[in-house]
């Protein structure tokens, strides 16, 4: 039967709302654009005392006598200008998935939505927890030691768009790094290990967590260290998220330790 012509099909009804969230998810980018354009606007005036912030545990280290160059015409300007926006970006962030949030809950059960945000909260507080780790602890022994042992003849004068590109890519590979609470609950909420198995993987995740340190770390045993050793603490703190915010993890265990022994 052909529905009347006043009764909008279900063809139709789909239509709409699929260009309704595509307007709510428009509305909610440009929310997000604006805060970001906001934040890089009032910091704009102060891109040189920023840069100079982020600059520090190099200037520190370096040589007497020594001091951080521009190779190029425009670095002076552009390099500064540049750490303010990926700054700008860097604290947009969580209004970012704010908006995620809000645009995506309604879709998620409650059950869903209640292990969803504490993970958007703890991804943001790791990431920064790990960008300031990098800076605070990992970034004064690591140059200390890269400004050591320059050979002889060689006078340590860093330039400032090679150092930024340094310190960026630094902060991104300890934020992320910081993530593995979160990779971890995700892995034991899609079923694909548990806390049980994570538990005798240690020996593992602690050669694992080193050979990571050995990676995105400068290439000494200490730096590599302050590295490692987070990491795998991050490791056992994401195994007891997992048994607290899955549900049923822990019953799942104690029932395969009860089939082993009767086995």
């Amino acid at each position: 039967m052909i529905p009347p012509a006043d009764e909008p099909s279900n063809q139709s009804l789909i239509s709409k709302s699929l260009i309704g969230h595509l307007l709510e998810l428009r509305r909610r980018l440009l929310l997000w654009v604006g805060t970001l354009l906001t934040l890089f606007l009032c910091m704009f005036p102060f891109q040189n005392r920023i840069f100079d912030f982020v600059a520090l545990p190099m200037i520190r280290r370096l040589p007497t006598g020594s001091s951080m160059i521009a190779t190029s015409v425009t670095s002076p300007f552009m390099t500064p200008m540049k750490l303010t926006l990926m700054l700008a970006l860097f604290l947009s962030v969580p209004v970012l998935l704010w908006h995620a949030w809000r645009f995506m809950s309604p879709a998620l059960y409650k059950s869903e939505r209640r292990m969803f945000f504490p993970l958007l909260v703890s991804s943001v507080v790791l990431f920064y927890c790990g960008v300031a780790f990098a800076y605070f602890v990992l970034f004064p022994v690591a140059f200390a030691f890269l400004n050591s042992v320059a050979p002889a003849g060689v006078k340590v004068m860093t330039d400032i768009n090679a150092y930024l590109d340094f310190v960026l890519t630094i902060f991104f590979a300890f934020g992320v790094a910081f993530e593995v609470p979160i990779a971890i609950v995700l892995a034991v909420w899609m079923g694909l290990t548990t806390p049980g198995k994570l538990r005798k993987m240690r020996p593992y995740a602690l050669v694992g967590s080193f050979i990571v340190g050995m990676i995105l770390s400068p290439p000494d045993v200490v730096s590599m260290t302050l590295l490692s050793v987070p990491i795998y603490l991050l490791y056992e703190i994401g195994m007891l998220m997992a048994r607290i915010m899955v549900p049923g993890s822990k019953q799942v265990d104690e029932q395969r330790e009860q089939e082993q022994d009767n086995s």
